[in-house]
């Protein structure tokens, strides 16, 4: 999940190749990774961030540092199929969703590269790391954050504290997440919902790794997908058997606007999808899934604020969330 709009949409490759140097001294980075260049803000270490993705956007700072990863799918100008069929013919083909600026990238000298083996769909991997270190003359180490669950994601905000060796602010970090997720779980609303949560619309995917937690946290019944799961296709006919009690579109790497313009001319008119108990209830929502969702950052744990508010309001009523980032589908009415 994360990256440019699509995610789990062909078979993944693990990377498990690994280069150290002598020197673990790290005054440069370099960040393949939007999650990771969040993190890199928020541990107070920007000053080192040398170069960023083209999907590198929060916070708006870090638009300003040189972009050496840059991807040949302008998701903007597709829809959702378009995404999908251009993504899946060059993982045939075996071409690169993405390119390097090997000028910005020597520029960076990086001593350290922080980059992703869980989608090669949805940020720069193995096929653009192997090409940075050939690129470099001095051979960087290689990170790579990989979570699949709430506890790694975690997990990888302290290990690269100990890694940038500013291990008290990572963890100060990490309790601040860890707090903010034992405030939502620990809700005294029994009645659970079963959720069906939509990663894809055209075709139709679940959202796999992490999403099915953060559902059952905030205090729903995750269906068609368990957590550390990877995304996969599902037909109309599955979704139509699953018969969730709420629906949550999020489109990877789409926020709620461009999500709701997606529903609108693919499922508005769908006689399907308005037989669910879902639509007609009016229970169907679309998130900010680019900013809370798609990727593993910190900001998942708001997510679950967000899941939480969707699946008990009033509970929830006085929590505070970012605007815009849900809206129920086919309403005039919004929160936050």
């Amino acid at each position: 999940m994360a990256g440019f709009g699509i995610s789990a949409i062909c078979e993944r490759i693990a990377f498990k190749g690994l280069f150290q140097t002598d020197d673990m001294g790290i005054e440069r980075i370099v960040s393949f990774l939007p999650s990771a260049t969040e993190l890199l803000y928020e541990l107070k270490v920007q000053d080192k961030l040398f170069g960023v993705t083209h999907e590198c956007k929060y916070p708006k700072e870090a638009n300003s540092k040189p972009n050496v990863v840059n991807t040949v799918i302008n998701s903007e100008e597709l829809s959702s199929k378009e995404i999908d069929t251009a993504t899946c013919q060059l993982l045939k083909e075996g071409k690169d969703i993405f390119t390097l600026n090997g000028e910005n990238l020597r520029e960076a000298n990086p001593d350290l590269i922080i980059s992703q083996e869980t989608c090669e769909a949805c940020a720069a991997y193995t096929n653009q790391v192997n090409k940075a270190v050939s690129i470099l003359s001095k051979k960087p180490i290689l990170h790579s954050m990989d979570p699949h669950n709430m506890n790694e994601i975690i997990y990888s905000v302290r290990e690269l504290g100990e890694i940038l060796e500013c291990q008290k602010k990572a963890e100060e970090i990490a309790k601040d997440l860890e707090k903010r997720i034992e405030a939502i779980r620990e809700s005294t609303v029994k009645e659970k919902p079963e959720i069906l949560a939509i990663e894809w619309i055209e075709p139709f995917f679940t959202a796999g790794h992490w999403v099915p937690e953060m559902i059952e946290i905030a205090g729903g019944i995750s269906m068609a997908s368990k957590t550390g799961e990877r995304s996969r296709r599902l037909d109309m006919n599955e979704i139509i058997n699953t018969n969730p009690e709420i629906i949550i579109l999020m489109p990877c790497g789409f926020d709620t606007n461009r999500t709701i313009s997606e529903y609108n001319k693919i499922l508005k008119d769908d006689e399907k999808w308005n037989s669910l108990e879902a639509v007609k209830k009016g229970k169907v929502f679309a998130v900010d899934a680019n900013s809370f969702f798609s990727k593993p950052s910190t900001r998942t744990i708001e997510g679950i604020e967000i899941l939480a508010k969707i699946i008990n309001p009033n509970e929830w009523e006085n929590i505070q969330i970012t605007e815009n980032s849900f809206k129920i589908i086919g309403k005039n009415q919004a929160w936050a």
